[in-house]
């Protein structure tokens, strides 16, 4: 995030695009709340009517897709009504005239037309957010991300904060609400292809050598591959070993038939997680890890906040915190390292960081929770970024940008769009949050949200169950009918693979840039099913059943062979 949590309880409008806040950032989501009751305006672009709309001044429900054309409109608007911060373009930012002429083809009629929305949502939201700037905040999430043209989604976000002059000032900025914990933390640590710890990257003329000397040896001159290009390469032989550490990848990845034939194909694959998952199942072997509560280290979250994590328990059985882990396997491939703690890593990291710099575990211990950038012990830290200069370095640039529609769209054959999404109280996978029967008894299992108007015309009732298929694959699922679906719109979230893995469905597409997947958009039909409720809640509670019996400590023997790979 460009600014601060609690910023957001203090700005006089809040855009909130792509972001099912309530459901998947509950405690932002308060604040939020918070800046309505204290006379803020809250737009919601979201093409489903979810439960912030409830808090909204307005509700835009643009198509699924079509989130460039609509941020293009609210520009042309701003710029024809001469609504800009002209002193923060002139001083702060260079390729406004580009930009402008280029958003004149997208106006509030072209653009709502390919929205499925009125002109005047696009010229209400322009003048109120330009009337509220600087002091106005945009928030944004998986749904402006996931899609083939994500990059291109964030950018056309991006220009309106330049626009209207929202960044390097209090209660504003452009703002992504992480969607883990500690995926902020992650990137921090050079956890990208293109990036070296502090997103100092890989190509850049110095940035090599200072590692190269910090590490004693030379590093690659380019930047590394995607998880997306990887997977083509396991199958095509040239990737022939995985190490995977805390992600289930054929649940989580899309088209999910497709991510595990991936990694069948690889000659020996290693996971290193807290439970046997579905991923684990596949695995040579599997390192059970501590999890975080049984754990020594930092976390760095949406805010840039880092923040000291301690053990409050042991790890059970066999278990092992990553970092030990990880440096015995340094040891025993050869390259034993002098450090020994995660405190010694957090040393290291933050003496080739410039962004961490001021960071130690004394002083956060000491403080609390520090937000980066905080270049030495006595920098108090960054409460938002780009005050007197952008981050970078270099003038803030205008990206023009164009409509890029979802890589599937809806046809006679595939009539449905499917977009995915998360539950409160269904995290991600399911991994944590499947294993406990309170959150069972709030989402016991899987759902299609769909519309009630096309369910009656499909002779559909609630709680039917329903196959769903794309060109990747088919689950059954039960529907449920629900006014925060349009028409001819569908949604799953992908938190119960053990009866309904939904990301055997969702499109390979992903965006060009990134190579982030495009979950939130592919075409499926829906027919219903042969099956009846009781035989497939047999089949569940036996898997789930089947899986209560792995216990942590089983985790450590070596599988031998994967089923079906050898």
């Amino acid at each position: 995030m460009s600014n601060s949590i609690e910023e957001l309880a203090e700005t006089d409008f809040l855009l909130v695009a792509g972001s099912n806040t309530t459901e998947a950032h509950p405690v932002i989501s308060l604040r939020m709340k918070r800046a309505v009751k204290n006379g803020a305006k809250l737009v919601v672009v979201d093409p489903r009517k979810i439960e912030l709309t409830n808090w909204a001044t307005r509700h835009v429900q643009i198509k699924v897709g079509t989130d460039i054309p609509f941020f293009n409109a609210v520009a042309n608007v701003i710029i024809n009504e001469e609504l800009q911060d002209s002193w923060f373009i002139q001083h702060r930012t260079e390729g406004f005239e580009a930009f402008a002429r280029h958003v004149q083809m997208y106006t509030p009629e072209y653009s709502a037309e390919i929205c499925g929305i009125t002109p005047e949502e696009i010229v209400d939201t322009a003048r109120e957010f330009a009337a509220a700037a600087p002091h106005a905040a945009i928030c944004y999430t998986l749904g402006i991300t996931e899609h083939s043209c994500g990059s291109h989604n964030v950018q056309s976000l991006g220009n309106l904060g330049l626009l209207c002059g929202t960044l390097g000032v209090p209660n504003a900025g452009v703002n992504p609400l992480r969607g883990q914990n500690n995926v902020q933390g992650a990137g921090d640590a050079g956890c990208i292809p293109t990036d070296l710890p502090g997103y100092q990257k890989v190509e850049r003329p110095g940035i090599r050598a200072i590692f190269e000397e910090a590490w004693g040896e030379p590093l690659p001159r380019r930047r590394g591959i995607t998880k997306i290009t990887a997977m083509e390469q396991m199958i095509k032989g040239r990737v022939k070993a995985v190490y995977v550490m805390g992600e289930n990848t054929v649940v989580s990845d899309p088209h999910a038939n497709h991510a595990e034939h991936a990694l069948r194909s690889v000659d020996f694959l290693v996971v290193q997680d807290i439970f046997l998952t579905e991923t684990a199942q596949l695995a040579d072997v599997v390192l059970p890890a501590a999890a975080f509560a049984e754990s020594d280290g930092t976390f760095a979250n949406s805010e840039r906040r880092v923040q000291r994590v301690r053990p409050a328990v042991p790890p059970p059985g066999e278990a092992r915190p990553d970092v030990d882990i990880l440096l015995e396997m340094f040891a025993r491939m050869g390259k034993p390292q002098e450090m020994k703690t995660a405190k010694d890593v957090f040393e290291e990291m933050r003496s080739v960081t410039p962004i961490y710099g001021g960071l130690s575990y004394e002083r956060l211990d000491r403080e609390g929770g520090i937000q980066w950038p905080c270049g030495d012990e006595d920098d108090p830290g960054t409460v938002y970024l780009h005050g007197d200069e952008f981050s970078t370095g270099f003038p803030g640039f205008f990206a023009p940008v164009d409509h890029i529609p979802p890589a599937e769209e809806p046809d006679q054959e595939y009539p449905w769009l499917l977009t995915t999404g998360r539950r409160r109280s269904t995290y991600h996978t399911g991994t944590q949050t499947g294993k406990a029967t309170g959150f069972e008894n709030l989402v016991p299992h899987e759902m299609l949200e769909l519309n009630p108007m096309d369910a009656a015309e499909m002779g559909l009732v609630d709680g039917d169950l329903v196959d769903v298929s794309s060109r990747r694959g088919k689950v059954t699922v039960s529907a449920r009918l629900t006014e925060k679906s349009p028409r001819g719109l569908v949604f799953m979230s992908f938190a119960f693979p053990e009866i309904t893995r939904t990301n055997d469905v969702t499109s390979d597409a992903y965006d060009f840039i990134t190579e982030t997947p495009e979950f939130k958009a592919c075409a499926v039909k829906i027919s219903k099913s042969e099956y009846q409720d009781e035989e497939v809640r047999v089949a569940q509670r036996r898997i789930r059943l089947a899986g209560e019996v792995k216990q942590p400590t089983e985790l450590m023997p070596v599988n031998g062979h994967r089923n079906g790979s050898r």
